[in-house]
């Protein structure tokens, strides 16, 4: 599959954007870098995970035999919350020094 690359670099791209701009908006209301940097990771993280989730998971319903368009969605958020969740919660743990 070359698809995943693709879907890889853009969620880097996406998360690095989201990540700072929260990261900024964090800092703003809590003043705390720590807090900043833990929810930067885990942004970049769960885009990161979007991305190769909504490049797979179709893929692999389809080689399955079933419709990508009804499981889709509900394997996709299932799986970037999860992974968002997990992340935060690891990232924290691992720099709870810095909070």
């Amino acid at each position: 599959m070359h698809i995943e690359p693709k879907e890889i670099n853009i969620g880097v791209v996406n998360g690095i954007v989201i990540a700072l701009t929260t990261a900024i908006g964090v800092y703003f209301w809590s003043s705390s870098m720590g807090l900043s940097l833990v929810i930067a990771i885990a942004m970049v993280i769960s885009m990161v995970m979007a991305g190769m989730s909504g490049a797979i998971v179709p893929i692999v319903l389809t080689k399955l035999g079933l419709d990508p368009a009804q499981s889709s969605s509900i394997i996709l958020t299932t799986i970037t919350d999860i992974a968002g969740f997990m992340s935060f919660l690891g990232i924290a743990t691992i720099l709870s020094s810095l909070l």
